[in-house]
């Protein structure tokens, strides 16, 4: 990825604090949105907003859409890249 598409992505995470917990909550890990929303105290409607944009823009992926209960989320590799920026 081009340098200056790593920093658009990077501001876009950055501005919001949900987004930017949201990412270093999953880091290497797997969770659900609830385990998610436990670890960094906010709502897990919140989380799930925040998840929704990172999915949008590759940086988090659903590894069980199919279920509607108990998703699990992981970082993508380019999220993973971007949370060396953030932590």
């Amino acid at each position: 990825m081009e340098e200056i598409e790593l920093y658009k992505l990077l501001g876009y995470i950055k501005v919001s604090p949900y987004r930017t917990k949201t990412l270093q909550s999953l880091g290497n890990d797997l969770k659900m949105p609830s385990e998610i929303a436990n670890d960094i105290n906010i709502k897990t409607s919140q989380v799930s907003a925040a998840l929704s944009d990172l999915k949008k823009h590759n940086l988090v992926i659903c590894i069980n859409e199919e279920v509607r209960k108990g998703r699990l989320y992981k970082c993508t590799e380019l999220g993973l890249e971007l949370l060396e920026y953030i932590d």
